[in-house]
């Protein structure tokens, strides 16, 4: 455990819901804060009594919905901007390649799971969704994000820096397994673009068919039964 966990739990035990508030905060606009482990740290705390359960539910849901929806806004007012500078980025293409295929379903999974993907999601969003209905499906994903891990903390008690780990572990081998596929999905639409289409054999029929015919030239012989011509004399 590095210096800044060890700091986020000492402030957790003691201020509480506010400091997980604040670390929720800034986990989600995805500055690289240990935010994961203090909300299993939270539900661990929470049934040994030292924070209440309700508050810190809301403050964690608090703080990643605001820092959402700040993303959400930033990418509608930054929408050219963004697309401009990153549109060529691994992590930005992986993110549009989720969005496409899940839409708001992949607001709401990207909360609670392939996280990192989730800042771009949100920016990305703000260009295509109305806010209401970005925020139903945000809301729903933090929620279920601090109750699946608040609530690992507090099934597993005095194991929770276990969880914590293995929790971690699993979403970085998520996230791996999508960027291999968006890969894979990009060299293969490459291949198909730059592949000049063939003929199928029903439409080499059709051109047959539509191209006029090359005049053929019929030799006639004339009948010997024909009256010769009338002399004047």
């Amino acid at each position: 455990m590095n210096s800044l966990s060890t700091w986020a739990l000492t402030e957790l035990v003691t201020y509480g819901p506010p400091i997980l508030f604040l670390v929720a905060y800034a986990g989600s606009l995805g500055i690289p804060f240990p935010v994961s482990l203090v909300v299993i740290a939270a539900g661990a705390f929470a049934r040994q009594g030292v924070i209440d359960w309700r508050l810190a539910l809301l403050a964690c849901a608090a703080g990643s919905i605001l820092a959402d929806s700040s993303e959400y806004w930033l990418g509608r007012a930054a929408e050219g901007w963004l697309e401009r500078h990153f549109g060529q980025q691994a992590f930005w293409l992986s993110a549009q390649a989720t969005f496409r295929r899940q839409g708001g379903w992949a607001i709401l999974l990207t909360r609670f799971w392939l996280t990192t993907l989730a800042p771009a999601i949100n920016l990305i969003a703000g260009g295509r969704y109305s806010f209401r209905r970005f925020l139903l499906f945000d809301a729903s994903g933090e929620l279920i994000w601090a109750l699946l891990y608040g609530g690992l903390g507090y099934l597993f008690g005095g194991a929770w820096p276990l969880i914590s780990q293995v929790m971690s572990d699993f979403t970085g081998l998520s996230l791996g397994l999508v960027a291999l596929g968006v890969g894979v999905y990009v060299l293969v639409g490459r291949r198909k673009k730059a592949k000049p289409a063939a003929k199928t054999p029903a439409a080499a029929v059709e051109i047959a068919a539509n191209r006029p015919a090359a005049p053929v030239a019929v030799e006639v012989d004339p009948p010997d039964d024909l009256p010769p011509r009338d002399r004047i004399d």
